[in-house]
């Protein structure tokens, strides 16, 4: 039984080792992330070691078998060799993921999973941005490196404990049941202890505040509960149909009472321009531009990333899953967004995105969308303006938009995504030194890109087809973190500036109050056009008496109605908050005030479920 004996001791030493880097790793990930989350607490770390200890049991329960089965053939040579190199590669390529999200969790906001890292229409975006983040992050590679190679030296061996002895009938019956047990133990690990459901990436909620919660992960856990989940989103059965109708219908009709307004529509979709980034000296033409227009100061992103925003503000569908629906198995899903409303008012319609053909899956969608013609970087013509990595840069290809814009038959509709203060944030060299740097990495190429949209505008007022246009501007998300402690909160992460221009009604000015979020772009629209029509939206129009904003985020449903805000994980509120004087989201009022969560649940658990059901059974058009 020695033999047997060193094996376990020999496992359990290996495991420990495993659990060791993993702390490092989150202790890495607090450091270098410091302004992303509030003080990390005791609760955080008992948490986080919970969530650790589980995905290493998952990762490692082949291990343990390879360790403990029964049999003397476990203490050859050749066999701890291959044990130990499979071992180390197999926790490596996991440890890997968590020091990958020490900095991708700057610009998602939550740990990937399965779906993120193998999203179509993202491989050739991860191959070109491979060298920049190697070469900007390069300290985040060496201490990878580093910790690879102590791992290597640190892994204990077999050989040096193994003592020669024969094996009775007795000892197997003994190796069975340790066996058995280990098993056992390692499994209770996985789920989290004993509990009547194994723990789930939405627990994290639990430990610390909420902000805190992708602190409290580690990476290979959420890749792990995600990679055998083949549908997005669950049924939700709160209410019968009739009670859901009554609650919650996502069904707009618009009859508007005069006549259509055959305005051209452009839509500039900006990237990262978050409220962190915008009012604070890098935006001077946005910011000119917001006191000409009707601006939405409390307007709300509905994703982190920037394949939740096109969805959201073309077709109206928020992202209310782990997986973004464009990259969902419900991307084909039929939709009936602006593209398709307004062909059928006669418009012209296109999408431009700046970046390489395929990116993001934008092309795709454009087509189930609706869309007359995509237009990427390889339809681009004019100077050569390449950034060397993503696509052509925003001054160019705005300019290249307006012309297209000229050459289009009116009415037309179309939309523009901007690339240039996407990362590796590349400006042009004319222009190094010419924009401030601002208080964080991208805010200087956010002021390029604003220059480049002032550039654009310049060129737009000379056109026929102008005055004759609404803008629409809004950011697809905010960025990876702003330099005040209301960016960091789960309001300041979605805040972005939403606003509506049109050169020829003065009267579509001021600031509105309203909570506004992306998905009320298209309703907004099309009231404004004076456009007769039924549709599926799960926002609502700017003329709406609702004041409602939802949004999702790794397990987490986000609900701002009015003054307060609530927070929804694991079927129950978390939270609730006057976001408006605490601004910080410190002063939980869930227990005190209880007929406000109720009020609150009710419509979100609705909203969710109406959600759910038409997107499973593709109900997102007539």
């Amino acid at each position: 039984m020695n033999n047997y004996k060193n094996s376990i001791v020999l496992f359990l030493k290996r495991f420990f080792l495993i659990a060791v880097i993993y702390q490092f790793s989150r202790i890495l990930f607090y450091l270098i992330n410091l302004k992303l989350f509030e003080t990390i607490t005791f609760q955080n770390v008992t948490g986080g070691l919970l969530f650790d200890l589980a995905a290493i049991a998952y990762i490692n329960i082949i291990f343990l078998i390879a360790h403990l089965i029964p049999g003397d053939f476990k203490y050859k040579p050749r066999y701890q060799n291959i044990l130990k190199i499979t071992f180390y590669s197999v926790n490596l390529l996991f440890i890997a993921t968590n020091f990958i999200d020490i900095i991708y969790y700057r610009f998602t906001g939550r740990r990937s999973t399965f779906s993120m890292i193998t999203a179509k229409g993202m491989e050739q975006e991860a191959l070109g941005l491979i060298p920049s983040f190697l070469k900007e992050f390069w300290y985040i590679f060496v201490l990878f490196l580093i910790v690879s190679i102590l791992l290597w030296k640190l892994i204990p061996n077999l050989r040096t404990h193994l003592i020669h002895e024969k094996t009775t009938r007795k000892d197997y019956y003994k190796q069975f049941a340790y066996f058995i047990l280990s098993l056992v133990i390692i499994l209770l690990l996985g789920r989290g202890g004993i509990r009547k459901k194994p723990i789930k990436i939405v627990d994290a909620a639990e430990y610390g505040a909420l902000n805190n919660s992708g602190l409290v992960l580690n990476t290979p856990f959420c890749i792990l509960k995600t990679v055998f989940k083949k549908e997005d989103i669950d049924k939700a059965n709160y209410y019968n149909e009739k009670e859901l109708i009554s609650i919650y219908n996502p069904v707009i009709s618009l009859n508007p009472s005069q006549p259509a307004i055959k305005k051209n529509v452009v839509i500039l979709i900006l990237e990262s321009f978050g409220n962190e980034n915008v009012g604070r000296g890098q935006t001077p033409f946005l910011d000119s531009l917001i006191t000409k227009s009707y601006y939405f100061k409390n307007g709300f992103a509905n994703g982190k990333v920037s394949i939740d925003a096109v969805p959201s503000i073309l077709s109206s569908i928020p992202s209310l899953m782990n997986n973004s629906f464009i990259s969902s198995s419900y991307s084909l899903n039929k939709i009936n967004g602006l593209p398709k409303i307004l062909k059928k008012e006669g418009y012209n319609t296109s999408f431009f995105h700046g970046a390489f053909n395929g990116s993001q899956n934008f092309d795709q969608y454009a087509e189930v969308a609706g869309f007359d013609q995509y237009y990427g970087k390889d339809q681009y013509t004019g100077k050569d303006a390449f950034d060397g990595k993503w696509g052509v840069f925003d001054e160019e290809f705005l300019q290249f938009y307006a012309s297209k814009l000229t050459s289009f038959k009116q009415p037309f509709f179309s939309s523009l995504f901007t690339i240039s203060s996407h990362n590796p944030y590349t400006i042009p060299e004319r222009y190094k030194g010419k924009f401030p740097k601002g208080t964080t990495e991208i805010q200087e190429s956010i002021a390029y890109t604003d220059f480049a949209l002032r550039k654009f505008f310049n060129t737009a007022k000379k056109e026929g087809w102008y005055k004759n246009t609404l803008f629409v501007i809004s950011s697809d998300h905010t960025s990876s973190g702003g330099d005040k402690d209301i960016d960091k909160t789960n309001i300041g992460k979605f805040n972005i500036p939403i606003l509506f221009f049109d050169p020829s009604n003065s009267e579509l000015t001021g600031v509105s109050d309203k909570n506004f979020q992306q998905i009320d772009i298209m309703p907004s629209i099309l009231d404004y056009l004076n456009i007769k029509t039924d549709m599926v939206s799960f926002g609502k129009s700017y003329k709406s008496k609702e004041n409602f904003v939802v949004y999702y985020l790794q397990g987490t449903y986000h609900y701002i109605k009015d003054d307060y805000y609530l927070a929804f994980a694991n079927n129950k509120t978390i939270g609730l908050y006057k976001w408006k004087e605490d601004v910080l989201l410190k002063n939980n009022l869930m227990l005190q005030n209880k007929p406000k969560v109720q009020e609150s649940e009710k419509f979100l658990k609705a909203y969710i479920q109406s959600f759910n059901e038409r997107v499973i059974n593709n109900k997102l058009a007539f």
